[in-house]
């Protein structure tokens, strides 16, 4: 299993932007691994927001009516191991403990959370006037 950090969670009022980071232990290189960002706002399931496969690109796993595409976006950064989920336009529906997960290679096509191996601890993101 691969070990995933992940950090940058925090507080931010309505409208403001967030940047988290995923960071991947030494061993674990990035171009073998997808990694994808999972959400899970209080009494609700564990979502997917989105993901990068090895070679570098992304797939949207939200649907149009929860409002992140377009205002999520991921990158990596090869050299840090470090995955980033830059998100902006932040709401009060976006406040949710924040995971990133990996799995070997691919990214699932259907983006439940079973299907990734490896989890980090999570992020909280508080998003409130």
């Amino acid at each position: 299993q691969v070990q995933l950090v992940e950090s940058g969670g925090g507080l931010v009022q309505p409208g403001g932007s967030l940047k988290l980071s995923c960071a991947a232990a030494a061993g674990f290189t990035l171009n073998s691994y997808a990694i994808a960002w999972f959400r899970q706002a209080p009494g609700k399931e564990r979502e997917g927001v989105v993901c990068i496969n090895s070679r570098g690109h992304a797939i949207d796993y939200s649907d149009y009516s929860d409002g992140t595409t377009g205002r999520f976006t991921v990158s990596r950064d090869l050299a840090k191991n470090t995955v980033h989920l830059q998100m902006n336009s932040l709401n009060t529906g976006d406040t949710a403990v924040y995971y990133c997960a990996a799995r070997r290679d691919y990214c699932s096509i259907t983006g439940r959370p079973t299907a990734y191996d490896s989890w980090g601890q999570g992020t909280q993101v508080t998003v409130s006037a």
